[in-house]
C-alpha cells in the first residue's frame, strides 16, 4: 500500500471514520492515481488490521532508513578525514 494512501486512511481512522475511496482521497496531501486508492481501500475493508501490520513495518523500515543515513554520514566524515591528513602529510 502506498505510504501516502495509508497515512490518509490512517487519519480518518483516528477521526473515527471509515475509509471510503471518496474520504481517503480527500486526505490525501499529493495526487495518488485513483487505481491506488481504491486498491488500499479494499485491502483495508479485506483485512482491517493490515493497516495496523504496515504501520508496524513501516516503523521498522523507517527506522532502517535513519540507520543507514547515519550510518552513510559516518562514512562521509570519515572520508574528510582522511582526505585531510593525507593532504597534510
Amino acid at each position: 500500500m502506498n505510504a501516502v494512501v495509508f497515512d490518509a486512511i490512517k487519519a480518518l481512522l483516528d477521526e473515527g471514520k471509515t475509509p471510503t475511496v471518496a474520504l481517503t482521497k480527500s486526505k490525501l496531501t499529493q495526487p495518488i492515481p485513483l487505481p491506488v486508492i481504491i486498491a488500499a481501500v479494499s485491502q483495508y475493508k479485506n483485512n482491517p488490521d493490515s493497516i495496523h501490520n504496515l504501520a508496524k513495518s513501516t516503523n521498522v523500515a523507517v527506522e532502517a532508513v535513519s540507520d543507514v543515513s547515519q550510518l552513510d554520514r559516518i562514512e562521509q566524515k570519515l572520508d574528510r578525514l582522511l582526505a585531510l591528513l593525507e593532504n597534510k602529510n
